[in-house]
């Protein structure tokens, strides 16, 4: 199954779905266990779809499973199953990695390669390493602090103390640009422990940039119960935020609030559109995932942003949120300002907003009997709240 030759993807994502799981005890492959009724590449996948940007999708698969792993995957893809390849997988990872690195578009410059066993992996984290890759044109490996001591043995006999302020626990996705990466596997004389050793047995350089404890890798039945325990219905957690946003008015540019365009009335002012609405909902949102706020998302600083609309900052807030692994359960709002009049149009903003955002969105209005900023009429205030789940 090849991707349509007119996809649009500049990155590419090999997620490595070869290995036969005989650690896990499982009498299939690793990949096809399931986790709450859902497999381990099924979940693996639903992150990788969640990235900013499109990728091309390589999956390798055991060689005797191609069908089942084909099926599993167009499923998670749904209308994005034109980005989707899937490869059969070959006896050592290494051998997987590389057939999936030869079914690369033309147009692919960036290559990140990730274990399925590292299933939960945030959308954040692929992000991060292909921002990396771009900055520094180099290999780029999420890793985390190593917090045990570590010693070193022989014979089971302790020898010595090793600084672990050195050393990192390595995670997937690597990731690297495309030409060093397949010219460094033609290379290989050797098999490796992962893709950066052999990127840099290559000459190539390495960085490492943060991993999360959320990348681990499901490889013993102690990994997988952890991994269960993360989304069963009893660990669902809930978040809350709070969003607050104000704008003065400006009668030389046009309304836009709750992502709606309102004719004969005074706009608001700001880099943007000024939709204050949107604005606190996208901070209320940042608040419950603990992402920031809109000001550090979404600079002044940025000409991209300089007049977008509402629906710029909440599809990527979303997706940000999404990211992070959680699901939105509800957002509120509430409008202090003397005009415009929300009523005639609460159900049409919140129908809008609730598309957007994938969740219900409560708008209510008020005023300030004439008090403060609001009540002279000089501008608007919005308060936002959001409910977040997060279930992995």
């Amino acid at each position: 199954m090849l991707p349509s030759g007119g996809i649009d993807a500049a990155c590419a994502v090999v997620v490595v779905a070869a290995g036969s799981g005989s650690r896990l005890g499982a009498p299939l492959p690793k990949a096809f266990v399931e986790i709450a009724g859902r497999t381990i590449l099924a979940h693996a996948l639903e992150t990788v779809f969640a990235m900013a940007e499109p990728v091309q999708l390589i999956v390798v698969a055991p060689a005797d499973s191609l069908e089942a792993a084909r099926g599993l995957t167009l499923s998670v893809a749904g209308v994005a199953s034109g980005y989707t390849t899937v490869v059969a997988g070959a006896e050592t990872r290494q051998g997987s990695v590389a057939a999936g690195l030869a079914a690369l578009l033309p147009s692919i410059e960036t290559v990140l390669v990730h274990d399925a066993a590292r299933a939960f992996t945030p959308a954040s984290l692929f992000d991060a390493v292909v921002a990396a890759v771009a900055a520094t044109g180099a290999g780029v490996i999420p890793g985390l602090p190593v917090t045990d001591t570590i010693k070193r043995t022989d014979a089971g006999r302790a020898l010595e103390t090793i600084d672990r302020s050195e050393l990192v626990a390595v995670q997937t996705p690597q990731g690297f640009p495309r030409r060093q990466l397949v010219e460094a596997y033609a290379m290989a004389a050797e098999d490796y422990t992962d893709d950066a050793a052999l990127f840099a047995a290559a000459g190539h350089p390495v960085t490492v940039i943060e991993g999360d404890s959320l990348a681990f890798k499901i490889t013993t039945p102690w990994d997988l119960r952890r991994a269960e325990s993360l989304i069963s219905p009893e660990a669902v957690q809930t978040r809350t935020g709070v969003g607050i946003d104000v704008h003065a008015y400006d009668d030389g540019s046009p309304l836009w609030l709750g992502g709606l365009y309102w004719p004969d009335e005074p706009g608001l002012a700001g880099h943007s559109d000024g939709d204050a609405l949107s604005h606190a909902i996208c901070d209320a949102l940042l608040s419950a995932a603990g992402l920031g706020d809109i000001g550090g998302r979404f600079g002044t600083a940025e000409e991209r942003f300089a007049g977008a609309h509402g629906e710029v900052f909440l599809t990527e807030t979303v997706r940000l949120v999404t990211g992070a692994g959680y699901s939105v359960g509800n957002v509120a709002v509430q409008v202090v300002a003397r005009h415009p009049k929300l009523a005639a149009r609460r159900t049409e903003i919140e129908g809008y907003l609730g598309g957007l955002i994938g969740a219900p969105v409560s708008i209510a209005a008020t005023t300030s009997d004439g008090l403060g900023f609001t009540g002279r009429g000089e501008g608007i205030a919005v308060i936002s709240t959001a409910l977040l789940y997060r279930t992995r």
